[in-house]
């Protein structure tokens, strides 16, 4: 239920900010999010690891399905643009991918490995994404098809690796962190309420 509540906010992290005509600056849950909900939808214990694909896949389906449904409002509806699926399969691979990373890596978190997935995630968006618009354009690209075009759309693009690294590492400390808190906080009161009052 907390994974699908994370996606949750993912998802408004995305929209909010053009409901209300604000820049978000490239700050957005998705990152963070993508992790904690791959790291709650691992494989169940007991599970045979032939059997793994489908129940995997199944558990996966619904969250890509409502990326994807928001990657179109925003698309056509936020910027106006036409929509063409075949422009986000790399992105919808990619949401499939961290929400894999966060299974294989974060399936028992810790402050090393939360922070590890939160650099590979903003790290891998920003080089598939800025590779993408570099190859993805036509004759009239704003970058040319060279090393060096390459070099300035990796150049572009790093402003907003920045905000995408900085929101991952919070939202995805904030998503794994508070859990543990919370449950140090009720671990304490309980022993509290064990100790003999003087």
């Amino acid at each position: 239920m907390a994974a699908y509540f994370v996606l949750l906010i993912a998802v408004l992290s995305r929209i909010l900010p053009h409901a209300f005509h604000a820049a978000s600056w490239n700050f957005t849950a998705m990152g963070g999010g993508l992790l904690f909900f791959g790291s709650r939808m691992g494989a169940r214990p007991g599970a045979a690891n032939h059997n793994f694909i489908w129940p995997m896949a199944a558990r996966l389906a619904p969250a890509l399905a409502v990326l994807a449904a928001t990657d179109y409002y925003l698309t056509v509806y936020v910027y106006q643009y036409p929509f063409r699926a075949s422009a986000y399969l790399v992105t919808w691979v990619w949401y499939a991918a961290i929400c894999l990373l966060g299974m294989g890596l974060l399936e028992k978190p810790s402050v090393l490995r939360v922070g590890l997935g939160a650099l590979a995630t903003s790290t891998s968006f920003f080089l598939l994404s800025n590779f993408m618009v570099w190859v993805g354009g036509t004759v009239a690209s704003m970058y040319p098809h060279t090393l060096a075009g390459l070099g300035a759309c990796l150049t572009a693009g790093l402003p907003f690796y920045r905000n995408d690294l900085v929101s991952t590492a919070i939202t995805a400390g904030a998503f794994f962190g508070l859990p543990i808190l919370a449950t140090k906080i009720v671990e304490t009161l309980h022993a509290a309420q064990d100790l003999p009052l003087a």
